[in-house]
């Protein structure tokens, strides 16, 4: 598998949730069948980071990755988390089904473009909203019907539902925001 692009969607997140803006995801779509990319090349591979140095999956990953990807042919699920640290796996929904861990690494070998970090921080600066944790709750919570709580929402906060995910390190360590990117690549 090669992947040969990311792009960021617009995304509200704090250190522990996200929520992707619907239109921004939808012209993401719209774009790449302007330009001839079918979703099993452009919408399969789940990337997102982890604010700790642990890469596993969380059982909201699980469950996202389940609800979203559970009907494709095949996804992959990576996070990278601090330090390098990553995951890697292959869900696949054809014969008898099943997963596989893949291993990871960056192939050297095949021509790319050089890296371009000024050009990754103004994409992110356009695409990322960084937001304290409780009032995107607050938002979040004034969406739902009347006398509705945000599913699955407990003391820890280890679940929000909705396909937020929430992460927990160090105690009063800093964390980053959580990310999510879409793919483009060949399988």
């Amino acid at each position: 598998m090669l992947v040969q692009d990311i792009q960021l969607v617009r995304q509200t997140c704090n250190v522990g949730a996200v929520a992707f803006d619907d239109r921004s995801v939808a012209d993401f779509f719209d774009r790449q069948v302007d330009a001839g990319v079918a979703p099993a090349r452009c919408a399969r591979i789940w990337v997102h980071t982890h604010p700790g140095h642990h890469p596993q999956p969380s059982t909201t990953d699980e469950a996202t990755f389940a609800r979203v990807f559970g009907r494709c042919d095949w996804a992959v699920m990576f996070i990278l988390a601090r330090d390098g640290q990553r995951y890697t796996r292959l869900r696949f929904n054809v014969g008898p089904g099943g997963s596989l861990m893949l291993p990871m690494e960056v192939d050297y070998r095949r021509p790319f473009q050089a890296s371009d970090r000024a050009a990754w921080g103004e994409e992110y600066a356009a695409n990322v909203e960084e937001q304290h944790a409780t009032s995107m709750l607050d938002d979040l919570q004034q969406r739902l019907p009347a006398g509705r709580d945000l599913p699955g929402f407990g003391d820890r906060g280890d679940s929000l539902g909705l396909g937020f995910k929430a992460f927990h390190d160090e105690p009063g360590g800093f964390l980053p925001p959580t990310t999510e990117r879409g793919c483009h690549g060949d399988f």
